[in-house]
């Protein structure tokens, strides 16, 4: 017997009628067991799983609304169709309300039965999908709340760590550099030559420590400052990153391209963050270059704007593509160009925490291009 077949548990005291169904289902893709009793057919039911019951609904000792009920307290899955006479209709009606999915009228034709069979088996097999549907929901909300009271952890530590290097270190730190400072401005020419030199090295490695300390904070306060995302024009804050930017290398001549920009929506203060890291950026590594150019060109595009900052610098190998973005990831001796190798995890965090992707296309010798997307 194929176990694949819908069973169905057919309750009639009438009982040719019970044979004749219990006949002739099984032509129909059916397996079906038949009772003249409401008892007789619970007592099988606790032993054997069926898929539907139909059942009669007058019936003497026990009615076919009983027996229903009677029969989903010993499996809640099992759907009920009741078979009444045409002058009972209301009744039928009544059934439905107490937890019968449909009924039929007798005397009924075979043509009748089969598509309220077929219906009421759908409804179950739908009810056991969203079943299952809701257990997977609720299992992945348990999840969910334990990854979420781990990350409200993590970020309690994260805290502690941060005033830790905000307080802990960078008081030291600052001692330090002070230090190192005040002798080579007070007592530089009384000190020997090499002396000055190792006082410079403790200076400069210092004052990149502490540069790395305010990196490190800012990476960790990105995660937990809040968005405040309005009307963005990207051209605007191009301009006030580029005239920021000129103002510092004033003794550069720079050829610089801005192309369409189109505005977006966004944190204003953070995506200029992102501008300035990638725009300061370009024109660090084009330091070596006779003539120096940066583009800076956007476009919209399916579902959202992309961005770009392309420039004519040092480049690098596409081999090392995964890596650009981590912290302290550098690939290029710090001492022929300064930095700590944070600017791009940053600007990948702010890009991400808009919904927005962000990566990179170069060539060792021949420059860059970063590009960003931002929705729409």
């Amino acid at each position: 017997m194929n176990s694949q077949r819908p069973r169905i548990l057919i309750v009639d005291d009438e009982t040719e009628q019970m044979r004749a169904l219990c006949n002739t289902l099984p032509d129909h893709g059916y397996e079906t067991a038949g009772f003249t009793d409401g008892e007789s057919a619970l007592e099988n039911l606790r032993t054997t799983k069926f898929d539907l019951l139909l059942a009669d609904l007058m019936m003497p000792r026990m009615d076919g609304i009983a027996l229903l009920q009677a029969a989903q307290k010993i499996d809640a899955g099992l759907v009920g169709v009741i078979m009444t006479g045409e002058g009972t209709i209301v009744t039928a009606v009544e059934a439905m309300k107490s937890g019968a999915l449909d009924y039929i009228l007798k005397p009924f034709k075979l043509s009748a039965i089969l598509p309220v069979l077929s219906r009421a088996l759908t409804v179950q097999r739908l009810r056991i999908e969203n079943a299952e549907l809701e257990r997977s929901i609720r299992e992945r909300t348990i999840e969910l709340e334990a990854a979420n009271q781990e990350l409200a952890s993590a970020n309690k530590e994260l805290e502690a760590f941060s005033y830790s290097v905000s307080h802990d270190l960078r008081g030291p730190l600052t001692a330090i550099i002070g230090s190192a400072d005040l002798l080579i401005e007070d007592y530089a020419a009384q000190l020997p030559a090499k002396v000055q030199q190792l006082l410079g090295g403790v200076l400069g490695s210092g004052e990149r420590m502490m540069q790395i300390i305010d990196d490190l904070l800012r990476l960790s306060r990105l995660g937990r400052q809040p968005l405040s995302k309005g009307p963005v024009n990207v051209s605007a804050l191009v301009r006030e990153v580029l005239e920021e930017l000129q103002r510092e290398q004033s003794g550069r001549q720079i050829e610089i391209h801005v192309g369409d920009l189109p505005d977006s929506v966004g944190d204003p203060a953070l995506l200029k963050q992102v501008l300035a890291n990638l725009l300061s950026n370009a024109f660090k590594f084009t330091r070596e270059r006779e003539r120096p150019t940066v583009d800076v060109c956007g476009r919209q595009h399916v579902g959202e704007k992309i961005y770009f900052v392309r420039d004519n610098g040092a480049g690098f190998d596409m081999n090392n593509a995964q890596q650009l973005f981590g912290a302290f990831q550098r690939f290029h001796n710090a001492e022929q160009f300064e930095g700590t190798g944070i600017g791009l995890s940053i600007a990948q965090r702010i890009i991400q925490r808009h919904g927005g992707r962000i990566w990179a296309e170069a060539e060792a010798g021949k420059g860059a291009t970063i590009y960003f997307s931002l929705p729409d």
